[in-house]
């Protein structure tokens, strides 16, 4: 199976600032969507963009209305999907930005989560930590394991009320309580970790239901130390990430197994 002549490029739209880290991390995840859909025209963009190492979001845009020419106008030449675990509104406005100033007529697509296989990523990560059992199959413990998480989301109350749904699915897996909780609204960390303790929990752990790119440097070891929380690693390019970006883009291409091309 491969994408169609005509399909229009997946173009990940990564946010924050541009770093070796957040280009590593895309370049994995795309190199993840290609894997699963061969043929696909895949390429980065970054919100605050600056060279040809990362290539801002409206030139890139513009670059590939260019080279389709005239078929941009039969359909959107590229479909924007955000590196983005759940709705941030303030990444958010920046993409639609410059998706718009690009004048290419492409389509910003929805972010990843909430979504099972969020939870999934979540529980890895934890489980690399030593926080959480790696197979809830399997009936054996692990001494550091948390009786509490809190899952870091950031974005305001929608990422919050987003995340929750998330951490209902983790909570779920792990059998132990998960309260979603901003990272970008002041002590809103160390409150629900509170709220965990006042409830019985004993040992917490900070779970960043986040990619990477977009948590702004020393934010999630500030709140887990105010907190007093062991901290798991963002998601990254946990291979459901990448999976997450394919099925996103496919739905808005109104691509499916059937309509992609056989070789």
């Amino acid at each position: 199976m491969s994408a169609p002549e005509d399909a229009p490029a997946l173009v990940l739209a990564v946010p924050g600032g541009p770093t070796p880290h957040a280009r590593s991390l895309a370049d994995e995840v795309l190199s993840i969507a290609r894997s699963e859909l061969p043929g696909l025209d895949a390429r980065l963009g970054f919100a605050e963009g600056k060279d040809e190492e990362f290539p801002a979001l409206a030139d890139v845009l513009s670059r590939v209305a260019a080279e389709r020419g005239e078929s941009a106008e039969e359909r959107s030449s590229a479909i924007v999907v955000p590196l983005l675990a759940g709705p941030d509104g303030a990444q958010l406005r920046i993409l639609r930005q410059e998706v718009l100033g690009s004048g290419s007529g492409a389509v910003l697509t929805d972010v990843l989560g909430p979504h099972p296989l969020l939870a999934e990523a979540v529980h890895v990560r934890l489980s690399e930590a030593g926080l959480a059992r790696a197979d809830r199959a399997r009936l054996f413990t692990v001494a550091t394991a948390a009786d509490g998480i809190v899952l870091a989301t950031a974005g305001g109350d929608e990422a919050v009320q987003a995340a929750g749904i998330t951490g209902m699915l983790l909570s779920a897996r792990l059998a132990v309580p998960v309260l979603a909780a901003a990272l970008d609204q002041e002590g809103a960390v160390a409150r629900t970790a509170r709220g965990l303790t006042e409830a019985g929990a004993q040992q917490l752990a900070l779970a960043p239901c986040l990619i990477g790119p977009e948590i702004p440097e020393g934010l999630l070891e500030a709140a887990a130390a105010e907190a007093g929380c062991a901290t798991a690693q963002p998601l990254g390019a946990y291979p459901a990430i990448g999976k997450l970006v394919l099925s996103t883009y496919m739905a808005e291409a109104g691509l499916t197994p059937q309509s992609a091309s056989t070789r």
